[in-house]
């Protein structure tokens, strides 16, 4: 029966828009007769023909009806969204319907209509013209669709009965996707209680709920907790391998710039379990604020969130450096919708850092006071593979723009470095902490030279993986968790520290303004993460199980595929023991040993001479003898020397 008269309602809804108001103009007109004959009959208590008492008082009714309802909207309401919004605004036009109708009645009297029938017949036309529209909503609108497919649905609960969870709820009563069935909350006073209809329970009590209820999703509404206890609460969820998922601001879901795929993944940090430290504005402003900025790879992971956090801090110019140009693009559009609140002039700049002429000529001309050197080749494998390119870029560019710096007397050169550079087993880690020793040396000797000016303070700020990066685990393990896996990692046992994009950026500005010149700056990367225990991690907070030898029913695999050229199982931040603290608590200082600029400059211009020779050979042979802990751990896998190399055998 509901099926038939939801099926004659989908017809209707086909129809053309003048043709549904028709009809409702039409009910509310039945609704106004049917009211009048209810009324009297609550009124002498016996069915009468309204053609005998009615006729006039129908008319009347009509006269002022129909006009109020016009003005208040009440004919352009889309019927199957038609909420208590909507019925408040019928209640509007209806007092003032009743208020007129009753003092016509009242004042001038109506033959053969008693005055109580004011009163009494527009209540009843508001019961049915409010009826007709929350069946319409009813049977049209998902919430009986809902009733009916509740069972294809996702069942959640919302962690938090505060202001978000109750804008969530609200915000999610049409969704055909989850259907909530109630709140969790910690606090002891709410239990038992309910919102909107719904309850809020213990979530000691969740165990249980998930067998009698088949609760399989928990929606986290905490935006006001610290991340110290948002974590507790996660790990204390993970017990009951269950699905769990963060909400963006119900602003963002208001107003459409989310939907409800977007909670399906927690914060990077919610996965890690760190606890940020606040930025201090007086170090982010330091070198920034009113001031030319220049970011080198401004359309990679790091150097496009150092610009997002720059551009920010109100610098008086932002030059975007970027040999790859759809890269340039992509973040230059992203800071110009953040420059309607900011206005910060952008100067997007096509350019490799390796072109010696084209970086002088940026300097000489746009004058930075701060440089954020974020450009290299930083993929293990493809610099492993592409070993002359790795050199020519991470080593010459950075001495090439470090000179040109130190020429035009930058104020600050901040140098991204990596964990990678402590005693390197890979191409890309020697060529960085080749970069580092190349800013050292060039601090140390303009320091002890007294006849030569050290205009340039320049700074290394050295971490470990940064997550949400091109390459970065955690995309690819949310990616192979979709698809049904299996998720791949190089080794059970391989260790890594991680931090957030934002943080690490934040961390990267305070600390070059921390640097007092030639310091290495390591950032508190908290304890390493075994990557195999993140993968179960985010494979249970996804509500699945991992498929493994003692649980063949399992949902996900996880496969191990072997480390990668020049990878390494455990990273390191630190080749001093001893590093010194700073005012912030999660970035230190540690003395580094470098070698003289005198020495580093022959051995420089021995490694360049090799590599304009194109002689990989010799190139593999002089950097253990540059970087006394380098120890590579792979033969030389650069495609084009074994290319080179198999067809000479062959032949």
């Amino acid at each position: 029966m509901f099926l038939e008269i939801k099926d004659s309602f989908k017809i209707i809804l086909n129809k053309p828009r003048s043709v549904k108001t028709f009809l409702a103009l039409c009910i509310d007109l039945t609704s106004c007769i049917i009211s009048f004959w209810i009324a009297y009959y609550l009124r002498l208590g016996e069915l009468l023909p309204l053609s005998q008492k009615g006729g006039n008082a129908i008319l009347v009714s009509l006269l002022i009806s129909i006009p109020i309802f016009i003005f208040f909207g009440l004919y352009k309401a889309i019927f199957r969204y038609s909420g208590l919004a909507a019925i408040v605004i019928v209640l509007k036009a209806i007092l003032i319907y009743g208020f007129v109708f009753s003092s016509i009645i009242t004042i001038f009297g109506i033959p053969g209509i008693p005055r109580t029938i004011g009163i009494i017949q527009p209540l009843i036309y508001f019961l049915l013209i409010s009826s007709w529209r929350l069946l319409t909503r009813y049977l049209i609108g998902g919430i009986y669709t809902k009733h009916w497919k509740k069972s294809n649905l996702s069942k959640a609960l919302v962690y938090g009965a505060g202001k978000s969870g109750r804008q969530l709820v609200r915000a999610m009563q049409d969704s055909l996707e989850i259907y909530i069935l109630g709140f969790l909350d910690d606090d002891v006073n709410k239990h038992d209680c309910f919102i909107d209809g719904k309850k809020i329970y213990s979530p000691s009590k969740l165990n249980k709920l998930i067998i009698e209820k088949n609760v399989n999703l928990i929606l986290l509404a905490l935006p006001e907790i610290s991340r110290k206890e948002r974590n507790e609460i996660i790990q204390r969820l993970r017990v009951h391998k269950i699905a769990i998922r963060t909400i963006p601001t119900i602003s963002d879901y208001a107003k459409g710039k989310c939907s409800i795929k977007d909670f399906e993944e927690l914060d990077i940090d919610d996965l890690l379990g760190r606890t940020q430290v606040e930025p201090y504005e007086s170090l982010m402003k330091k070198n920034i604020f009113e001031k030319t900025i220049l970011v080198t790879g401004a359309g990679g992971s790091i150097g496009s969130q150092l610009c997002r956090e720059i551009i920010k801090l109100k610098p008086k110019k932002l030059l975007l450096l970027e040999i790859n140009e759809y890269a340039l693009y992509s973040i230059n559009s992203e800071l110009e919708n953040l420059n309607k609140i900011h206005d910060v002039e952008l100067i997007p700049l096509i350019g490799s850092i390796q072109e010696n002429s084209r970086v002088k000529d940026i300097i000489q001309t746009w004058k930075p006071a701060t440089i954020y050197h974020a450009a290299a080749y930083k993929h293990v494998p493809l610099v492993e593979h592409n070993l002359i390119e790795g050199i020519k870029n991470n080593v010459f560019g950075t001495l090439k723009i470090a000179k040109i710096a130190l020429d035009h007397n930058v104020s600050d050169f901040v140098f991204i470095s990596t964990d990678k550079a402590v005693r390197p087993t890979n191409i890309m880690g020697a060529s960085k902490r080749l970069g580092e020793l190349i800013l050292q040396s060039l601090s140390d000797s303009y320091e002890k030279n007294s006849k030569k000016r050290m205009d340039t303070k320049f700074s290394i700020v050295r971490f470990g993986n940064v997550l949400g990066s091109s390459g970065s685990v955690i995309p690819k393990f949310r990616s192979q968790i979709k698809e049904g896996g299996p998720i791949t990692l190089t080794h059970k046992e391989i260790t890594r520290y991680f931090m957030s994009l934002k943080e690490a950026a934040q961390l990267v500005i305070q600390a070059g303004a921390l640097s007092e010149g030639g310091d290495v700056l390591i950032l508190d990367m908290g304890e390493p993460i075994k990557i195999y225990d993140l993968a179960e991690k985010m494979i249970e907070l996804s509500g699945l199980s991992v498929k493994n030898a003692f649980n063949l029913t399992g949902d996900i695999e996880i496969k191990v595929t072997g480390l990668r050229p020049g990878e390494k199982l455990y990273e390191e931040l630190l080749l001093s023991k001893n590093p010194s603290k700073t005012i912030h608590p999660k970035i230190y200082k540690s003395k580094e040993p470098f070698i003289k600029l005198s020495d580093l400059r022959k051995e420089l211009e021995t490694l360049k001479k090799l590599v304009n020779d194109n002689n990989l050979k010799k190139i593999y042979a002089k950097l253990p003898e540059i970087i006394t802990e380098y120890s590579p751990k792979e033969p030389i896998l650069d495609y084009t020397y074994v290319k080179k190399k198999d067809s000479i055998s062959q032949s």
